[in-house]
């Protein structure tokens, strides 16, 4: 029970932090808090991250749930959140930003913790698929013990990168973060290719 709790807990926080396009988001942060004081970057860090990990935590014991309100299978969803966390990946790796959120909120916000940085910067429709999909990929208490606090884990280190972005743009540049994310992007189309295949393989399976 032990080694399953530990290698499903480092298994699902490498999953988890690469679904979260840690690059891309330190990326979108730069940008929304330029020229802000560092106490209150430090301020919306924290609230974007409990943002974050409670709609993450929710959507991770919410998938079964969903998936039997809606009347659908566990397989057919794997498909769609899997064709959808593909088309992100793409974006990714051609331009360096999710689809789904590449601009600026068009008006000032008195708080971008929630909204955008936490939703859907972090986290976004695919990653929230992403997160219904794994969860509900796990039975055991010891798997599911173990990739909750992945989720909490990645989310935490997305966290750290947030306040070591300062050091990231001087030491990466808008290149070498951009490069980043588009490597990011590769590894989420080969995890986005696993989960299709996963849905196509259970359904044909279980027709």
């Amino acid at each position: 029970m032990i080694e399953t709790f530990f290698s499903t807990f480092i298994s699902s926080t490498i999953r988890f932090l690469f679904l979260l396009a840690p690059f891309f988001v330190v990326t979108m942060f730069l940008a929304l808090t330029r020229g802000l004081p560092a106490s209150e970057k430090a301020s919306i860090i924290r609230r974007a991250c409990v943002s974050a990990v409670v709609l993450g935590v929710i959507l991770f014991f919410a998938g079964p749930l969903l998936f039997s309100a809606i009347g659908i299978t566990l397989n057919s969803f794997r498909i769609g959140a899997g064709c959808l966390l593909f088309l992100t990946a793409i974006s990714l790796v051609t331009s360096g930003t999710r689809n789904h959120a590449t601009g600026l909120p068009e008006e000032d916000r008195d708080d971008i913790a929630v909204v955008p940085l936490a939703i859907p910067v972090m986290i976004g429709p695919a990653t929230i698929g992403a997160i219904l999909v794994y969860g509900a990929e796990l039975n055991r208490v010891s798997e599911v013990a173990g990739g909750l606090l992945g989720l909490v884990s990645s989310l935490l280190l997305l966290g750290v990168l947030l306040h070591l972005s300062g050091y990231l743009e001087k030491a990466l540049g808008k290149t070498g973060l951009n490069i980043m994310s588009k490597v990011s992007g590769l590894i989420l189309s080969a995890m986005a290719a696993e989960i299709v295949l996963t849905g196509i393989a259970g359904f044909i399976a279980s027709t």
